[in-house]
């Protein structure tokens, strides 16, 4: 049985496979974009009979530099494209069983392209659905 800590981790080993990219399987005190943030939004038990698996529901949210660059806003594209070696989906894709510790995983959506405020910073970010089956 995986646990929540151990399906995060997974994707966020998944997601170092993006050059350049930092993340980290808990959330930061502070950010050095371009960085992804994992963050567990809920789990619906009971997707089975006798509990034969859970979906474990993620948001991550990228934040790349300051909202007004346009730079960032081209890097932030490339992680929002469906493939290709920047791409957030296919990173997160890679290994859909995290290594034997999920029944399988998929990016649903990409959301929220905007300016966020981290402290007094304003940057550039976008937020990605990912569903993970695991028991």
């Amino acid at each position: 049985m995986a646990t929540l800590s151990e399906i995060r981790d997974g994707l966020a080993e998944n997601l170092s496979n993006i050059a350049g990219l930092r993340t980290g399987a808990t959330m930061p005190a502070q950010v050095n974009p371009p960085y992804a943030i994992i963050t567990p939004e809920g789990i619906e038990y009971h997707k089975s009979f006798h509990n034969g698996f859970n979906t474990y529901n993620f948001t991550i949210t990228v934040i790349v530099a300051q909202a007004d660059s346009r730079s960032a806003q081209i890097k932030l594209d490339e992680y929002c494209s469906p493939t290709g070696s920047s791409s957030i989906k296919s990173a997160i894709e890679s290994d859909r069983k995290l290594d034997g510790k999920a029944f399988d995983l998929i990016v649903t959506d990409m959301r929220n392209y905007g300016s966020t405020t981290i402290g007094e910073i304003t940057y550039l970010a976008a937020e990605f659905t990912c569903a993970v089956q695991a028991n």
